[in-house]
């Protein structure tokens, strides 16, 4: 047998018997480089010609300082979007319900049926909400929950079909992969057959939450109750193929390795290079707040041996998305986990859009971290960078 076939075969055996065992918790402190290594400074220049694998991606976390990763993820960014505009959109995010038995260990929002805060809304509090985004000159709703233990597809459908006949102009983006497998194991059905159904109903796109780390490991650490990376990659795929748009998000910065991010970017690569159906990619930072993952000692320990990092492994890896994921235009900054000021300096990082106004947000708050901004905030923001602001719909198409 050819050698490297042999080889093949022995990492194929390894990563069966590996899905098979308890995932490791991996302490792995993170030393931010302050000068570029040679190979560092040549691959940087290369990224501006071609493509990077993931081990030159990897190169790029390990030995790249943070200021030269933000040269080259700038000029990049110039290239893939439109060099003098920053784009925003006025939404709201409608959570229809906080029961959830998926209990990630990273989520302080989820509630169960028997805790006195658990909530359900009826479809007359959801109108009037969208209300409240038509009234503002937004376009759109975000549509967000857990998964519920009993409620079948038909109160979705209703839900959706209700929005619509109100307002049939408003952009439904709503229901993560995770949401939508959920759906189709409570009700028997394949995940196909609801992403139709719901796109029938009034549903227009879906956003990529649920993502957090596109590493198996990492997801049975903390969300083994839900969509599993391949899964996840699948429903986005059959998603685009029923003729609904997706965004990908990323959550980092918690238990993950270097090379489980590079895992992260090269799966949402490969799957735009399938289908071509991703708008925009959205990595944002892992908020410890009250969530059950600080409880247990050993994932703590895995978060707090990174050390205070600040905005700095943000930045880095944003800039780095920029640079793994040449076949995206659309890089969208997290003001919300980290603020006015870096969100700002995110706009020379490699982001090109300031994501939404957000009306009303409930999973981040829920973990302590909020920073509520005005329309005026936002362009202030903008054009402070030296940029020129401008309202967007879901398509990133601009509007105003």
């Amino acid at each position: 047998m050819d050698p490297e076939r042999f080889r093949q075969l022995v990492d194929l055996k390894e990563q069966q018997e590996a899905v098979r065992e308890p995932a490791p918790v991996v302490v792995e402190p993170i030393r931010l480089p302050t000068r570029s290594s040679d190979l560092a400074r040549e691959l940087l220049d290369e990224a501006l010609e071609r493509r990077l694998s993931g081990g030159e991606l990897l190169i790029l976390f390990e030995e790249a300082a943070l200021h030269d990763l933000g040269r080259v993820a700038h000029e990049l960014r110039l290239r893939r979007a439109d060099p003098d505009v920053v784009t925003y959109i006025i939404d709201r995010n409608v959570t229809y319900t906080n029961l959830c038995y998926a209990d990630c260990k990273f989520c302080a929002f989820n509630r169960h049926l028997d805790d006195d805060d658990s909530y359900l809304l009826d479809l007359e509090t959801i109108v009037a909400k969208c209300r409240t985004v038509v009234e503002a000159g937004g376009n759109q709703i975000l549509l967000q929950g857990g998964h519920h233990p009993k409620q079948r597809l038909g109160y979705y459908e209703e839900m959706l079909q209700g929005i619509k006949t109100a307002y049939p102009d408003l952009w439904i983006h709503g229901f993560s992969p995770s949401e939508i497998q959920h759906f189709a194991r409570l009700n028997g059905l394949p995940a196909p057959v609801v992403l139709q159904r719901l796109k029938e109903a009034g549903l227009d796109s879906i956003p990529g939450g649920g993502a957090e780390i596109l590493s198996d490991r990492v997801r049975r650490v903390l969300a083994p109750g839900k969509a599993m990376s391949g899964e996840w990659i699948e429903i986005m795929e059959q998603a685009h193929a029923v003729g609904l748009p997706t965004t990908v998000t990323m959550m980092h910065s918690h238990i993950e390795t270097y090379a489980e991010r590079v895992e992260h970017f090269l799966r949402v690569r490969a799957s735009q290079d399938r289908t071509g159906g991703y708008t925009a990619f959205i990595p944002w930072t892992f908020q410890p707040g009250n969530t059950p993952l600080m409880d247990e000692p050993e994932l703590k320990a895995a978060v707090l041996a990174h050390g205070y990092l600040g905005a700095s492994d943000y930045l880095r890896n944003l800039a780095i998305s920029r640079i793994a994921l040449d076949n995206f235009r659309n890089l969208q900054s997290s003001w919300v986990t980290q603020g006015k000021a870096v969100g700002q300096l995110t706009l020379w990082y490699g982001a090109n859009d300031l994501g939404s106004l957000m009306m009303e947000e409930s999973v981040v708050s829920a973990a302590g971290t909020t920073h509520p901004l005005t329309r005026g905030d936002l362009d202030e923001m903008i054009e402070g960078a030296g940029f020129r602001p401008a309202l967007r719909d879901n398509g990133y198409n601009i509007v105003d």
